[in-house]
């Protein structure tokens, strides 16, 4: 499906629209603002990319993304933040009740992360620049000018390496992910779509569109009549007499995992009895694909719409497999990304429907414990960390223990649907899909339920035999920062850079 042609993409940041794959290098900067009318200033003429195709691409891009603290510094008003929703204002460490929820207990406590846990040590900007192999140094410099110097502080960079296919634990990486409906052609009607859909409503994603509901996710919305500085702001499609400030905007959240490479294949390989050929299959099994992508569950015959036919290995759900006999139930790819439509398999029309809506004519009583995946994807835009380390070479006793991991990256208009539903309700979910007492083999805790019972085994059937489980897990994937950001459309940043000083902007 092609864009619209009326689609703002140049009021959009280009990470919304494209992954740049090209631009192999990249150096996360998270910054604090010393010194507010400098930052505004500098905004106002920053090299901010847009989302607007070019032919050829372009050799270097920078995005931008503020945290609640730096939208304040950077003057915008109480009564606009107020707006934004009650996760982002928060922080992703700003709740105990949220780092239960999503697992940031024991060693991914935000007390013992390197940025981001504590008063103080969550970042204003986050400042992420892109550019092909080579040019990164010519970049900075053009970035890193003495206005820019005089605006913001280094609080961190955060470790990246050169754009590769596979992630760490050495599988390819980036396989699935949404194809975002910017023609705005695919309905948004509850339950319209029985199936599993790989595309995607735009206001899933980004602020100021509908959203898989047919609605508009509540955003920060300014009267012009009140605020001078707004009318160039765009229209709120749901409210037009308002300037719609998120429009073209989206929340980004990253989390810096720490991945154990040597730890995890130690352990799969003592788990297979050093054979290399058990050794990959309790690997794939655990991550839910072969380590060349190749998924474990069987291909579906009927077409998914947003993923091409020759596609294999994104053309798949898991219906064929309900049992998880080909790929386990509780395998990563599958919590993250369960591939369930509207209704369970075998809905096919309005009766069905009825029946399947009041409980009956149910093949499995465990055909329906999964929420439909449109209304909780994400758009991943992560980067790894660390020095390659292959499986062959980490199961060697002297095997490096270099910092290794994954800068993850997702961007959507809702934390709470999106992310949070999917972290606490599908990977580190005791419950998944019918499960007993297991946990997202690779970003699961280990930690034993509330009742004592213990999480730290991995079950995957097998279709000829009793149940194959791995026991006494340990934890492959510790968190070690992370935030919320809101990363403005350019309308919304030119904006920000006109804001009228404050009382407020002094050197922090």
């Amino acid at each position: 499906m092609k864009p619209s042609p009326n689609f703002e993409f140049d009021d959009l940041q280009a990470l919304l629209r494209f992954g740049s794959g090209h631009l192999t290098e990249t150096h996360f900067m998270l910054l604090q603002i010393k010194d507010a009318d400098a930052a505004r200033q500098w905004l106002s003429t920053a090299p901010v990319s847009s989302a607007t195709a070019t032919r050829p691409p372009p050799d270097t891009s920078l995005q931008i993304a503020f945290s609640v603290d730096g939208l304040r510094t950077m003057g915008l008003q109480e009564h606009i933040i107020k707006d934004f929703s009650d996760e982002f204002i928060t922080g992703l460490a700003g709740d105990e009740s949220r780092s239960r929820r999503l697992g940031d207990t024991g060693a991914n406590a935000p007390e013992h992360w390197e940025w981001g846990g504590k008063s103080g040590q969550t970042p204003h900007v986050l400042l992420m620049l892109y550019a092909q192999n080579g040019k990164m140094e010519d970049w900075k410099k053009t970035v890193e000018t003495k206005l820019f110097k005089r605006a913001f502080k280094l609080f961190m960079t955060l470790p990246t390496t050169e754009l590769e296919a596979k992630e760490p634990f050495g599988f390819i990486d980036g396989i699935s992910q949404p194809k975002i409906d910017w023609a705005q052609q695919q309905s948004t009607d509850l339950h319209e779509r029985d199936n599993y859909s790989n595309r995607l409503a735009v206001g899933e994603v980004v602020l100021g569109y509908r959203n898989e509901y047919g609605h508009y996710t509540p955003r920060p919305l300014i009267d012009p009549q009140q605020d001078i500085h707004a009318t160039s702001l765009p229209d709120a499609e749901d409210e037009p007499a308002m300037k719609d400030f998120g429009r073209n905007g989206s929340y980004l959240v990253i989390r810096q995992l720490h991945q154990d490479v040597p730890g995890f294949w130690q352990f799969i390989d003592a788990a297979s009895d050093a054979d290399p050929e058990k050794r990959e299959q309790l690997a794939a099994s655990m991550v839910g694909r072969e380590r060349d992508g190749t998924p474990l569950a069987p291909a579906t015959p009927n077409h998914i719409p947003g993923i091409a036919w020759q596609n294999r290995d994104n053309h798949f759900t898991y219906e064929l497999d309900p049992g998880g006999t080909r790929c386990p139930v509780s395998a990563h790819i599958r919590r993250s990304n369960p591939r369930t439509g509207d209704y369970p398999p075998g809905v096919s029309g309005f009766f069905s429907r009825i029946i399947k809506a009041l409980g009956f004519g149910q093949n499995r009583p465990d055909e329906d414990l999964i929420a439909s995946s449109r209304f909780h994807r994400l758009l991943r835009r992560g980067r790894s960390y660390g020095p390659r380390l292959t499986p062959e070479d980490a199961i060697k006793p002297d095997a490096s223990t270099e910092p290794r991991g994954l800068q993850f990256i997702c961007l959507v208009a809702n934390i709470s649907r999106q992310f949070e539903f999917v972290q606490n309700a599908w990977n580190i979910s005791s419950k998944f899909g019918g499960v007993q007492n297991e946990r997202d083999p690779l970003l699961g805790i280990r930690a034993p339920l509330l009742n004592g019972e213990e999480t730290d085994h991995f079950n995957h059937p097998h279709p000829s035999g009793p149940m194959r489980t791995t026991a006494h897990l340990p934890q492959f994937i510790t968190v070690r920062g992370g935030s919320y950001f809101f990363m403005p459309g350019l309308r919304a940043l030119q904006y920000l850079a006109t804001t009228p000083a404050t009382d407020s902007d002094s050197s922090s």
